[in-house]
């Protein structure tokens, strides 16, 4: 509860100057370059959580927009773990619960033959623009792995995460009567 108590005072003043030297501070009250790994770390997934948000305000189902608040939810409790070092917000149910959406609307899809070309409706292509900056995400994770610890947990949210863009952009053309943009060979 203290987090969630320290957040609001330190929201109360947007504009704090703590920054002008290059430096940001953590959950934690330690400060880092804001080129460090983990400061990129935490741009990604905001990043992430602000295309997920135009994504929403596309015309998606009642169901799909329930679930991208709850994603955009949980890339806060992703941003408040790696913004503590050694804090675990994220849990094991909520990787199900992607894992569950990623069966559901994988369930009435083709399978796929052939790769596929971001792209079709725009629904679809803004899908495909949050499952390349997830990925980006997941990697920054990697990076700094190699530094610090990470939480298993983080990685394979990500990575879970992507599965379910690529399926709801296939969906999202589906909806519009568009097949996947088949990618084509050169010869």
């Amino acid at each position: 509860m203290l987090y969630c108590s320290a957040m609001g005072h330190r929201l109360s003043k947007i504009t704090t100057r703590t920054g002008d030297a290059g430096e940001t501070g953590l959950g934690d009250g330690s400060r880092l370059p804001k080129d460090h790994p983990r400061i990129a770390a935490l741009g990604d997934i905001d990043e992430l959580n602000s295309v997920l948000g135009l994504l929403g305000s596309e015309a998606v189902s009642p169901e799909m927009g329930q679930a991208l608040r709850r994603i955009q939810s949980d890339l806060f409790d992703l941003g408040g773990e790696i913004s503590i070092p050694g804090h675990r917000l994220l849990q094991t149910q909520q990787i199900e619960r992607l894992e569950k959406w990623a069966e559901q609307f994988n369930a009435d899809l083709p399978p796929l033959k052939e790769f596929i070309l971001p792209g079709g409706s725009r629904v679809a292509a803004l899908a495909h623009v949050a499952r390349s900056v997830c990925r980006r995400a997941e990697r920054s994770l990697v990076t700094l792995s190699r530094e610090d610890a990470v939480e298993d947990a983080s990685r394979i949210y990500l990575n879970r995460l992507s599965d379910l863009l690529f399926i709801w952009a296939r969906v999202f053309n589906r909806q519009a009567g568009l097949a996947d943009l088949s990618w084509e060979r050169q010869p």
